[in-house]
């Protein structure tokens, strides 16, 4: 019996394992749901649970398996706790599976987003991204280098995607341009845009603004224009590079998508020491926003163009 004893802890340990992955793969999901406290409040109740659910799971092998009841007591014991146990883990997995949903919209749109590095978005309107996607939206990115001059190419790529998976992003694309030199690649940057625009056919398109005093952000800017001059609604973003002329006369009302945000912006660490991501700096920014939109929190944007039916219901 020694080896059926074996085979039982291995499987309460496999179980307890497997638990605690889905719980941090999932953990980006979960934050879309809940505030940063209600999330590690959530965790630790997952672990006691979980905790909790292997010396059941060990009791109950022990009990009913290798027939090791000393009493009555313990057959009711195993009886009453199992169906608790069983619905405790049901209950927190299906927490981890739901996920934010703002209204849905009865008109879905394409977005195409476009950035030059790869956390402009993220910094800029990465709340609108999450909240588009969880009205129905259709959401696209596009940034145009790998952001090499500010940190470590490899892991920036990496964070990219990383964060484009966390909004919900319908696709990420990460081209190759060199970064800090876009002017000098202005005309196959527009040519890049100008595929992406034939492809996904987006009816609103995200860039940045002309009064950005990065090279970089500017040259994105023109070059998007260009590619999208037949484009009838296409909105410029705020990033923290923008001069004082930046002037948003749009605003998008992102109450419940801060924390959201600033999630977003934390997924890239390799700028972690940029004062511009620090979370105090991202939360400021949305309440100032928010207090010319006469709202909590807001994400802006400045208005090339805006055709009504293309817009929609964002």
């Amino acid at each position: 019996m020694e080896w059926l004893e074996a085979i039982g802890h291995a499987a309460a340990a496999l179980a307890f394992a497997l638990l605690v992955v889905v719980t941090i793969r999932r953990r980006r999901k979960l934050t879309r749901t809940l505030s940063r406290h209600a999330t590690i409040a959530y965790q630790a109740l997952l672990v006691i649970s979980s905790t909790m659910t292997l010396i059941h799971g060990y009791h109950a092998i022990d009990t009913l398996w290798l027939g090791n009841a000393r009493s009555s007591s313990d057959l009711l014991y195993v009886a009453l706790h199992s169906p608790a146990m069983v619905a405790m883990s049901v209950l927190l997995l299906f927490i981890t599976s739901v996920k934010l949903v703002a209204e849905r919209s009865l008109h879905p749109r394409r977005i195409l987003a476009i950035g030059a590095h790869p956390d402009d978005l993220e910094i800029a309107c990465g709340a609108t991204l999450a909240k588009m996607r969880d009205a129905g939206h259709e959401v696209y990115a596009m940034v145009l280098t790998c952001g090499e001059v500010g940190g470590d190419p490899a892991t920036r790529l990496q964070e990219a995607h990383d964060s484009a998976a966390f909004l919900d992003v319908n696709q990420v694309e990460v081209l190759n341009f060199n970064d800090t030199t876009l002017a000098k690649q202005v005309n196959e940057i527009t040519r890049a845009i100008e595929l992406r625009i034939r492809a996904y056919k987006p009816d609103i398109i995200l860039t940045h603004s002309a009064h950005d005093q990065h090279q970089d952000h500017l040259t994105v800017h023109w070059a998007t224009l260009r590619a999208a001059r037949n484009h009838s609604a296409i909105l410029c973003y705020e990033s923290p590079s923008v001069t004082r002329d930046f002037q948003p006369t749009f605003f998008v009302d992102i109450d419940g998508y801060l924390d959201v945000k600033i999630e977003s912006v934390r997924t890239h660490a390799d700028q972690h020491g940029k004062p511009y991501v620090s979370p105090e700096r991202v939360r400021g920014v949305a309440i100032f926003r928010g207090g010319q939109a006469k709202t909590r929190y807001a994400e802006r944007f400045e208005v090339v163009r805006a055709l009504s039916s293309a817009l929609g219901e964002i």
